[in-house]
């Protein structure tokens, strides 16, 4: 019986992602290299629990859920949670940013200066540059300062971030226009909390990390893993948690890596090329930008 494997998440590092297992395995993921596993039949997808400790009911979860987790789970993991404004007094400074996924795609949002990029590499943020810096409260009110004077989102879902992915400015100049521009807004307005401290714009660019300097378009991505399904395709682009994969007969299709998470899965012999996991191709509207 092939070993089975779960895995806990994409992690990006400097030399570029990897995929981690349960006791800490990791698979370096350079491009070109080829992912292929498969989801053991009969099995069932569980809930990975909440802050290292496994799901005391060992409950099923859907195939479709990026988190993975049972709603008790789910609570407990945002009970002491930045995101969910849980950790007011948490101590730490944090940065406030604005990150760039695609053109009219500009975001703010926050994350402690000890994490340094990380966040932005695992949102896929092609784009960044550092607004300020301060005490956690402080960063918030700046957070919803830019959301309520220039309409700036704190979010943008993924589905949104893939569409634009095969269609971005060729050059580092023209990815970091619009981040250039929402800074000069952002720091004339008034209101700023005097305990968060401006910093000037220096645009940080992802592009080539993600291996989207000359991006093959994508058709669509997977909808979720199933019981005996597979995946295989060769690496060619990853951003935030997707991984691109070119597979054979189909063109490139967009992984969310979220969804391997509570499966059993298990390697692909090599000379095995399967893909019977369900995908949508992205909707028509979309089809301009490919």
């Amino acid at each position: 019986m092939a070993h089975r494997w779960r895995c806990s998440g994409l992690r990006w590092t400097p030399d570029g992602p990897v995929l981690v297992w349960d006791g800490g395995r990791r698979s370096a993921l350079p491009w070109g290299k080829r992912v292929a596993f498969g989801v053991a039949e009969g099995s069932v997808r569980q809930c990975v629990g909440a802050r290292g400790h496994v799901c005391p009911v060992g409950a099923v979860v859907s195939g479709r859920s990026t988190g993975a987790r049972c709603e008790e789970c789910a609570r407990l993991d945002r009970a002491h949670s930045v995101a969910a404004d849980t950790m007011a007094d948490d101590p730490r400074p944090y940065h406030v940013y604005l990150a760039w996924f695609g053109p009219g795609m500009v975001k703010v949002g926050i994350t402690a200066v000890e994490r340094g990029s990380a966040r932005l590499l695992e949102q896929g943020a092609v784009c960044f540059s550092w607004l300020g810096a301060g005490p956690l409260m402080a960063a918030r009110r700046t957070e919803e300062l830019l959301r309520a004077a220039l309409q700036v989102p704190d979010r943008i879902p993924y589905a949104e971030k893939r569409a634009v992915r095969a269609v971005l400015p060729e050059t580092e100049e023209e990815r970091a226009q619009e981040v250039r521009e929402v800074h000069a807004r952002a720091v004339v307005l008034g209101g700023w909390p005097e305990s968060l401290t401006r910093e000037p714009c220096r645009p940080v660019d992802h592009g080539r990390h993600f291996g989207l300097s000359r991006p093959r378009a994508a058709f669509g991505d997977v909808v979720e893993l199933v019981p005996g399904g597979a995946v295989s395709g060769e690496l060619v682009a990853a951003a935030g948690p997707d991984l691109h994969l070119a597979v054979d007969g189909r063109g490139v299709v967009v992984l969310d890596t979220r969804l391997m998470t509570g499966w059993e899965l298990m390697p692909l012999p090599r000379e095995v090329s399967a893909f019977t996991v369900p995908a949508r191709e992205f909707r028509r509207e979309q089809d301009g930008l490919f």
